[in-house]
């Protein structure tokens, strides 16, 4: 995998460890479940728990990630892209879910669709 490549891998990854740490770590802050249009305390009180696991997804992936660079060499390279192509498709899915969040989508799915495309031509 070229290096460029690599660098939107672990672009990717650490914005996932971002997320897990805003949705699994911080989520209770109103500041921070506003960027996930969570309104008042009551519905952030109710959509803790999905955040709460939803965060744990963003850290596996980001884990499956930087993981597979770490490990290097093929195996490890094709971890760390599949780890890439779900981050994409989950951004995917988010804008088409919601066309408010076409920024956080954009943030989640650009550099992982980066990665992969530099992957594939270079």
């Amino acid at each position: 995998m070229s290096l460029i490549a690599q660098v939107f891998v672990v672009v990717a990854g650490v914005f996932h460890l971002a997320v897990f740490a805003m949705e699994s770590l911080l989520f209770r802050r109103p500041s921070t479940y506003r960027r996930f249009l969570v309104k008042d305390d009551g519905e952030a009180a109710v959509a803790r728990p999905w955040a709460f696991n939803q965060g744990f997804y963003n850290l596996f992936l980001a884990l499956g990630a930087l993981g597979g660079l770490v490990a290097g060499g093929n195996r490890g390279h094709a971890i760390a892209l599949f780890a890439c192509a779900c981050m994409a498709g989950a951004g995917i899915v988010l804008v088409a879910c919601d066309r408010r969040m076409v920024q956080p989508a954009a943030l989640q799915a650009v550099p992982p669709i980066a990665a992969l495309v530099l992957a594939a031509v270079l």
